[in-house]
């Protein structure tokens, strides 16, 4: 699809944040087709430049950045040079958005925040998120994702006699996800309105969303259980003798008599699968691990039982299902030098699909200061964009 036919065409989104809840955040905003302008410190750049996942980088920057950071352009500025902030601030009077994730404060000591950004201009979209929130007592404490999960109890809720946290940064695409919706919905009121506005979130708040089931269970039930979903037998993972299954919610003496097993059949009572869930389970896994995964998997799927095998990453991304959603994109970062050979990567694309067709770009993360530095008369939005 043509970036002038995607829904945000034509939006100039000015990217103060870092790591990965903002950037991300924003990149949402890209692959729909916004102009996304990162703002850096010199020298440095933003923080997620030098946070490597798994200790991996590529021309420079890590594949966390790159994987993040696609699709936008870059300038460079020292906000706590007033020279350079006025730069900014002049950006900002003609922007639609304004995104950072700065703790609270940071913004309104550098003279960016909502109140004096919506003063030079009125229609802005000011998206700022926190770790806890702009106030209260956890206010000024480091926002970071496996902090979100501990104190918002997820930790909880994938295990029954200990905390298990979540192997990937939930919380902050969690509130990524949020983030991205709240500036949507204000893009919408300020075309039929004209007016801009203030949306904010926090990762505590994305990780107690998440929990929405439980929480509203336990306000109105203390007495129930502590973990997160459908805490039931048989719902969970069972050892094969070969691999994994994943069974989801079925009557539980249905399946025994599925599985050839007697002793399940005889659970018809539907209050014994909760209350009896960990003997149930252990019947299923001994039953279960008697043949293979693909032996259980066919014969459950033809019976209309909800379950799936246990894939690895790699088997994943050697499955055709996985070729058949087409899930991937190829980027490429000009060379920093004349006659050099650019970089290449493949990547995970949008999730989203607008009018049936998948939003790609080639355009990947850019290099600290790719459009330049604000103090040397750079106007990005003067420039033709990066394509």
């Amino acid at each position: 699809m043509a970036v002038e036919e995607l829904p945000l065409a034509g939006v100039v989104v000015l990217d103060f944040s870092q790591f990965l809840a903002g950037p991300v955040a924003a990149l949402r905003l890209a692959d729909l087709g916004a102009r996304v302008i990162k703002i850096e410190r010199p020298v440095t750049g933003e923080i997620g430049r030098t946070l490597a996942f798994a200790g991996r980088w590529a021309d420079e920057d890590t594949f966390s950045f790159h994987s993040m950071n696609r699709n936008k352009e870059a300038v460079v500025a020292d906000l706590k040079d007033p020279g350079e902030l006025d730069r900014v601030k002049r950006l900002v009077a003609r922007a639609d958005v304004l995104i950072h994730n700065f703790r609270p404060g940071v913004m309104e000591r550098l003279g960016l925040g909502y109140d004096a950004a919506r003063a030079l201009n009125q229609g802005l979209v000011y998206a700022a998120a926190s770790g806890y929130g702009a106030d209260g007592p956890w206010a000024s404490r480091p926002g970071q994702d496996l902090l979100a999960q501990s104190v918002s109890g997820l930790a909880w809720a994938s295990g029954d006699d200990r905390p298990v946290s979540v192997g990937l940064s939930i919380a902050d695409h969690l509130m990524s996800c949020h983030l991205a919706q709240g500036v949507t919905a204000l893009l919408v009121r300020k075309a039929r309105t004209g007016r801009g506005g203030l949306v904010e979130t926090s990762l505590l708040e994305g990780a107690l969303d998440l929990q929405f089931e439980l929480i509203t269970t336990r306000l109105n039930d203390p007495a129930a259980t502590s973990s997160c979903g459908p805490r039931m037998a048989p719902y969970g993972l069972y050892p094969t003798a070969d691999g994994y299954l994943a069974i989801a919610i079925t009557p539980v003496d249905r399946l025994g008599r599925l599985l050839g097993a007697d002793d399940l059949a005889a659970y018809g009572d539907s209050d014994r699968w909760r209350t009896e869930r960990a003997q149930i389970e252990r019947l299923i896994a001994q039953r279960l691990a008697t043949a293979g995964t693909g032996h259980w998997l066919e014969l459950l799927t033809a019976a209309g039982v909800p379950c799936a095998p246990l894939q690895t990453l790699d088997e994943l991304l050697a499955s055709p299902e996985f070729t058949s959603i087409e899930m991937t994109q190829t980027v490429e970062r000009p060379p920093a030098e004349p006659g050099g050979a650019p970089l290449e990567l493949t990547m995970a694309r949008s999730p989203i699909r607008i009018d049936g067709e998948i939003l790609r770009s080639r355009l990947a993360a850019p290099r600290l200061g790719a459009q330049g530095r604000l103090r040397d008369g750079v106007d990005p939005l003067a420039a033709e964009p990066a394509v």
